[in-house]
């Protein structure tokens, strides 16, 4: 099975306020590289961190492909290693944030073979330093997006 390293991060200035996404996307053994990035105008941390991801799988058009994806946010990370996104999932989201991204996550983290691993953030890693930068130059464009999910995700 096809090998991909995707590679995010997310970032809000304000928290919440305006924000952005980066990625990068690997297949290792080859020059191959992609990297994406997007602003809105308001929304959260963690809603980007989750963004970041849903948009890499999303961007992959074969299935299904061993994903692994880097992050430097636990809030992704924990929820899905420690399998807390299927417990939400069985309880219908009841009271749990970003529901409209993490339903969005799940259909497609099922077409593929997803591992997640956290990494730590500002240690000069270069692809997540790489996302960083994306994400942050997003936030900071003129003509970001609306994230019509974030005030729905905090009700």
């Amino acid at each position: 099975m096809k090998q991909v390293h995707l590679y995010t991060d997310g970032s809000a200035r304000g928290n919440p306020g305006p924000g952005g996404y980066g990625l990068l996307l690997e297949l290792p053994g080859t020059s191959y590289k992609k990297e994406w990035s997007e602003g809105f105008e308001h929304t959260t941390n963690n809603r980007m961190e989750l963004l970041a991801v849903i948009m890499g799988l999303e961007l992959l058009k074969e299935f299904p492909l061993e994903v692994t994806v880097f992050t430097d946010s636990k809030y992704v990370c924990d929820s899905v290693e420690k399998k807390w996104v299927f417990r939400w999932e069985k309880q219908g989201f009841k009271k749990q944030k970003n529901q409209d991204l993490w339903k969005r996550f799940l259909k497609i983290f099922r077409k593929h073979h997803v591992s997640i691993r956290w990494i730590k953030g500002h240690n000069e890693h270069p692809q997540n330093e790489r996302c960083d930068a994306l994400a942050v130059a997003a936030s900071k464009k003129e003509n970001k997006k609306i994230d019509h999910g974030y005030k729905a995700s905090t009700i």
